[in-house]
């Protein structure tokens, strides 16, 4: 059996476990270390200092257990990723009425998982290694395609919606992510943040103007100095994908 898989099913162990395909140790070495207590001291961890500083060492000191304690449990580092983000990301919450037809189900699902991804900002750094595989990926890849069973699209076009869908999801919660950690190093607020900006740019392009025509007229309008609302550029970025989907669902005219 090579690391971190099984030569029964070729799923990785992790998977299998999510799954209910291994057997779980009934009794473990120390009195209350459970597989359900490494997984959520793994995610304490990665909330508190990001997924790099998540290895088996860690937690096993955090659980007052042998690193080797450990791997009754979890046979790989690998393993307990998936099982910790299976459990972050959790299932979906069901449909709302208001959600009704492709489009207002997809911003409904779209706005799910951006919640769930703010709240566990570490999911973001763990490596996309295949499509979603665990029991949670996929009955959130099932929500979205109930929502598009009305649309009219092949499944594989489906896939490819969702897929766009989800890829502004993950990289519009990144970057906003890594801009608000910027900000907080800084040690000011947003607005100020901004205006401290619009001066670094305003210095740097007024010997030149007329090479940033487009940066001068922001700057003459006041536009870099204010920072958005948290959701603007969200909803705003949503909008427009989905308006291209609704050309391909629609049709041009």
């Amino acid at each position: 059996m090579t690391a971190g898989r099984s030569e029964g099913t070729g799923l990785s162990v992790g998977l299998e476990t999510a799954w209910g395909l291994r057997e779980r140790p009934s009794k473990g070495p120390r009195p209350g270390l459970s597989l359900e207590r490494i997984v959520e001291t793994g995610i304490r961890v990665a909330a508190a200092e990001g997924i790099d500083a998540v290895s088996m060492g860690r937690l096993a000191k955090e659980l007052g257990v042998s690193t080797m304690s450990l791997y009754r449990y979890v046979s790989a580092k690998d393993d307990l990723y998936v099982l910790m983000q299976d459990t972050a990301m959790g299932a979906p919450p069901r449909r709302p009425a208001t959600a009704g037809g492709w489009r207002a189900g997809l911003e409904w699902w779209a706005r799910e998982q951006r919640a769930v991804f703010r709240r566990n900002l570490w999911l973001l750094r763990i490596p996309i290694s295949s499509p979603p595989a665990s029991p949670h990926g996929l009955d959130w890849m099932e929500r979205g395609l109930e929502v598009l069973d009305g649309s009219g699209l092949d499944d594989g076009r489906k896939i490819s919606v969702m897929l766009l869908v989800g890829g502004y999801v993950r990289n519009e919660v990144s970057l906003m992510a890594d801009l608000e950690a910027a900000m907080r190093a800084r040690g000011a607020a947003p607005d100020e943040v901004m205006r401290r900006y619009a001066r670094t740019v305003d210095a740097l392009t007024a010997a030149d103007p007329g090479r940033f025509p487009g940066v001068r007229r922001l700057l003459g309008a006041g536009v870099l100095e204010v920072a958005d609302e948290d959701d603007t550029e969200f909803e705003f970025g949503l909008g427009r994908v989905l308006d291209g989907v609704a050309v391909l669902v629609e049709g041009p005219g």
